[in-house]
């Protein structure tokens, strides 16, 4: 595939791209901005989320923002931020990514350790919140959780789970709770992915710079690629691809969020060299699914 155009440029981190309303909605890490962006490239601070990295965007099924980090938080219509449920006896290392399936079931989940800080891991966890308010864990032994998805029935949740360069995947039981373990895809660099009409799902790979330490590696690659790992198109680029995804008006524009990656012991200094930059690749087979 060509290489994908540039639509906004001079970000720092970007991460949890959403189609939302027609714009494309994210993350701007590192400034505390929720950005949306329409496809001709125009684009407003709609919001504001946690000053620091590793918080995430989506919506409820009647319209209102929800933002993680250290806590799950609500915006009313009036605008002000309250808390939607208390999620602390869950975990206190507070909440990275969250998807908002199709019946209202909120799932978000924690790397369960302080990463920028250089602490050892631990085991991520999976959270449902239910409309009715209740949060419970649903997933534990998860090696560094980060993006989900949810298929367009409702019926399975996949995650990526970086350290293991692994894709994830969960049935979801009738009351939310997940079960049947087992592995989609593997051989991969997993963070934020989207999946389209045909059950695919567009996510990083691992043959890129970061993980090979070759010089002749790409510094940022996605590929779409099916259950059980067969890869069906590609696109790199010339820095790390952060997230994936689909939106548009017929949802056949593929998003991809990218920066810099210098190491955690650099990312101020990433942040502030405003290396990020929304991208924009057209695809035939439109998104679909949650988020």
């Amino acid at each position: 595939m060509p290489e994908p155009n540039v639509l906004l440029d001079g970000l720092a981190y970007v991460e949890s791209p959403r189609w939302h309303e027609g714009r494309l909605w994210f993350a701007h890490w590192g400034t505390g901005e929720i950005v949306a962006v329409d496809p001709f490239g125009n684009s407003e601070v709609t919001g504001h989320g946690p000053a620091g990295l590793g918080w995430a965007i989506d919506w409820l099924p009647d319209g209102r923002l929800l933002v993680t980090g250290k806590e799950l938080l609500r915006r009313e219509p009036n605008g002000s931020m309250v808390r939607h449920t208390d999620l602390s006896s869950i975990s206190s290392f507070g909440w990275n990514e969250i998807v908002v399936d199709g019946r209202g079931n909120i799932y978000l989940n924690s790397i369960n350790f302080g990463f920028l800080a250089g602490e050892q891991p631990t085991s991520g966890i999976i959270a449902l919140v239910t409309p009715d308010g209740s949060a419970r864990k649903v997933v534990g032994d998860l090696a560094f959780p980060n993006g989900m998805v949810v298929t367009p029935d409702n019926k399975a949740l996949i995650i990526s789970e970086s350290f293991t360069g692994r894709l994830i995947a969960f049935d979801i039981e009738a009351d939310g709770s997940l079960s049947n373990r087992r592995v989609w895809a593997e051989g991969l660099g997993p963070d934020g992915i989207c999946m389209d009409a045909e059950g695919a799902i567009w996510v990083q790979t691992a043959d890129t710079r970061t993980h090979t330490g070759r010089d002749d590696a790409p510094e940022g690659a996605v590929v779409r690629v099916r259950e059980g790992g067969e890869v069906l198109q590609r696109i790199e680029y010339d820095r790390a691809i952060f997230a994936a995804m689909l939106g548009g008006p017929d949802r056949t524009t593929l998003f991809l969020l990218a920066a810099q990656w210098r190491g955690i012991e650099q990312v101020n200094e990433a942040v502030a060299a405003r290396t990020g930059q929304v991208l924009v690749s057209q695809v035939s087979v439109p998104g679909a699914g949650w988020p």
